[in-house]
């Protein structure tokens, strides 16, 4: 109990610390250029990106925070890229070292995996950042435009293998669900992040049935 009050407390106090960051930048900019926002605009522009973000950002943290745990949903929320690399790195490592998603050993791994997996991903960037301009010509080769468009594709294929294989007659159907939905209507592929907790009621749904099902069985055994 003690170790979850301490999350909690530095949870707290390094999320409410990330967000007088994120806020000092632009206040910073226009403090020094002397230039603001226009009320009317900002009012406008906040409101077109807050339905969006806001929808998103409250259905991330029901869908993934019982996933990574109190020190991981901080952590993750705090670098964020959470669907891309936060949730798959954390969901990996709790799959390598065993460990129950919710248990307490499955905090413990999916915050000591988010926190590796921000510190590589940020050395990442400061070597690439260094090395942007020299690489610039072979990254922008028509040759590997295709890999680039595929990467997070073949990172969640890979995932999903292992997910799957274990549990298939679950996770067809939001399978299914979801390649009719996005071959029918292509639109709806910017909408990703609002059909996520979608596919999770489908596959809570279908679990319930066959588990009802092979209850059923067993009474009449």
């Amino acid at each position: 109990m003690k170790y979850h009050e301490q999350v909690h407390r530095y949870g707290r106090i390094w999320m409410f610390a990330a967000l007088l960051l994120f806020l000092s930048v632009p206040f910073t900019i226009s403090l020094v250029l002397g230039e603001w926002p226009q009320p009317g605009n900002f009012i406008s522009g906040f409101i077109a990106t807050a339905i969006i973000f806001w929808t998103v950002t409250t259905i991330e943290v029901f869908t993934f925070s019982p996933m990574l745990g109190s020190g991981g949903t901080y952590l993750g929320f705090v670098t964020g890229n959470l669907t891309n690399l936060k949730v798959p790195a954390a969901m990996q490592a709790m799959h390598v070292m065993q460990v129950k998603m919710g248990s307490e050993e499955g905090d413990v791994i999916s915050t000591i995996a988010i926190a590796a997996s921000t510190m590589v991903t940020t050395l990442i960037i400061m070597v690439g950042a260094f090395l942007l301009l020299p690489l610039t010509p072979l990254l922008e080769a028509p040759v590997l435009q295709p890999a680039f468009g595929n990467i997070i594709p073949a990172l969640f294929g890979a995932l999903g293998v292992i997910y799957i294989t274990r549990n298939w007659k679950v996770a067809l159907p939001p399978i299914l669900f979801m390649a009719t939905l996005f071959l029918l209507v292509p639109a709806a592929t910017d909408l990703v992040g609002v059909l996520v907790p979608v596919g999770c009621l489908i596959a809570v749904v279908t679990a319930r049935i066959l588990y009802l099902r092979e209850h059923g069985k067993d009474e009449k055994e």
